[in-house]
């Protein structure tokens, strides 16, 4: 699935390439956009299965750190070097998708010395099945999957992070509208959004999972989160600067990998390895919602009372957030104490 996926992706980067060139070809262009976008979001999917059954349970931290470095690093450095070479090097449109083509398929190479995944003994049998019944055996697989991370103490509390506003980063999203306020000119906002930003965030995906492999998973989460909020605050109270801007807004971004690369190890950590695919992205596409209404959030905290009100009302939410995780917690922690002592939890 990775190498088909990420085939056809390539293939779609030159397909856009070619019909970005004249406006007739816009439709064309629309279609070829969303395929390769399914596609993409399918070579995704493979990786979260293949990280699941491939890496041993201490390393689930390292693993989510690269993953994640792939995920935003790759995406602002994989722009940026489009934009690099169309209009620093003045290569031709068609040509940079072709480069970007070859980019994305060199990325299959590592398949060549990682393992598949052994079928599990369902998987054997429903080989043999019918396809209405190898169709009914996969959904009741996932349900039971599913069920059984939802009804653990682990996933309920990986559920709960998905909704909270607990190293959310909504404030990343904000830097080209915050420019005016730290003096920053439009390249200091492509430098902090595009390379410097990736590079950034990169490196806080891999310290993050550094991390992850040696603290519990949950608590580093939280003080990945933490971190952010110390950062919003110092934003808030910094001198108003294009240097301090360019410092403190890449000091944010790796602060936003550590978040992210904490998200990942531990859904890593409690999804197991039936439907890995599945479970991994149902918790990763819940986790958006924090990151949606934040950004709302702290959009309205903009416009109504300024920059520096604004970070600290990201800061103020995300340390209510963390409250109440730790609240989650203990909460869950107590139940399930109360139930391998045979007593009723309070």
């Amino acid at each position: 699935w990775y190498l088909a996926s990420t085939l056809v992706t390539g293939l779609g980067m030159v397909a856009m390439a070619w019909f970005s060139r004249d406006a007739l070809h816009w439709g064309a262009l629309t279609v070829v956009m969303l395929i390769t976008n399914v596609t993409s979001t399918v070579s995704g999917m493979a990786v979260d299965s293949l990280m699941a059954h491939s890496t041993a349970d201490e390393e689930k931290g390292r693993a989510a750190g690269w993953f994640q470095a792939g995920n935003l690093g790759g995406g602002a450095l994989g722009g940026g070097l489009a934009l690099w070479l169309v209009q620093d090097w003045q290569v031709s449109v068609l040509a940079s998708g072709w480069v970007m083509a070859a980019l994305c398929v060199l990325s299959c190479v590592p398949l060549l010395i990682l393992p598949e995944p052994a079928k599990t003994p369902h998987e054997s049998r429903a080989a043999h099945a019918s396809v209405l019944a190898r169709f009914k055996g996969v959904l009741w697989g996932l349900w039971g999957d599913l069920w059984s991370v939802l009804s653990s103490r682990a996933g309920l509390l990986a559920l709960i992070v998905c909704f909270l506003p607990i190293g959310s980063g909504a404030v990343s999203g904000l830097w080209s509208v915050m420019a005016d306020d730290w003096h920053a000119s439009a390249n200091t906002v492509a430098l902090v959004n595009g390379g410097l930003g990736g590079l950034a965030s990169a490196a806080g995906c891999l310290l993050g999972g550094w991390v992850c492999d040696r603290l519990e998973r949950k608590t580093a989460y939280c003080l990945f989160g933490l971190l952010q909020v110390v950062l919003a605050v110092v934003m808030a109270l910094a001198p108003k600067s294009e240097l301090s801007f360019i410092v403190l807004a890449s000091a944010y971004n790796v602060a936003v990998g550590m978040a992210y690369a904490g998200f990942s190890a531990l859904v890593l950590e409690v999804i197991g390895r039936g439907a890995a695919a599945t479970k991994y992205n149902i918790m990763a596409s819940l986790s958006n919602v924090p990151i949606g209404y934040m950004t709302w959030v702290d959009g309205q905290s903009y416009e109504r009372w300024g920059m520096s009100a604004m970070l600290n009302v990201e800061a103020g939410i995300g340390v209510l957030g963390l409250l109440v995780f730790g609240a989650a917690l203990l909460v869950v922690r107590s139940r399930s104490q109360a139930k391998a002592l045979g007593a009723p939890a309070a």
